[in-house]
């Protein structure tokens, strides 16, 4: 189930100082206009988390992130991690549909990830392709299409294999 952290008196809130990717962005900066926090949990259960800032533009920096923009068309993923497998990859398809299914002057999914392996690894197996490669950053691109696609045939897989 997809939660939403809306502000700091959230009961997942504190979940926020596990973030291995980006410890140093304060957490009430991830909360507010333009920002969101998204939790994939059961029940009490948190399975992942991802923190998302809306932009006009695709940032290379951190300090990029949290300008203001009053007319948002990227989501930019910029922080992800995950409790059990395959949750943060389910963490990404569900918050590109909530956010299509809100926000839909948003017309760009990409990242602000560090230049990892592990980054690689994870966006690449997800469907995303690298958009721009920067000084410190990688920026990865999920394409609409593709997302639901491949959500779909995962859903599909998940269904077939039930039977």
């Amino acid at each position: 189930m997809l939660h939403l952290i809306k502000d700091i008196a959230d009961s997942f809130f504190n979940f926020l100082s596990q973030d291995p990717v980006r410890p140093s962005i304060p957490h009430d900066k991830r909360v507010g206009p333009n920002r969101d926090v998204f939790v994939l949990k059961d029940d009490q259960e948190v399975k992942a988390i991802t923190c998302v800032s809306y932009q006009d533009t695709i940032p290379t920096t951190e300090n990029e992130l949290f300008a203001e923009s009053t007319q948002p068309t990227v989501a930019v993923f910029y922080t992800i991690w995950s409790y059990a497998p395959g949750a943060g990859r389910q963490l990404i398809f569900d918050s590109v549909k909530h956010i299509q299914t809100r926000q839909t002057n948003i017309q760009r999914f990409v990242t602000l990830s560090p230049k990892t392996e592990m980054a690689k690894r994870f966006h690449l197996k997800n469907g995303a392709c690298v958009f721009k490669e920067n000084n410190e950053t990688v920026n990865y691109e999920y394409i609409n299409n593709h997302v639901i696609d491949f959500q779909g045939m995962i859903n599909e897989n998940q269904n077939s294999a039930s039977r």
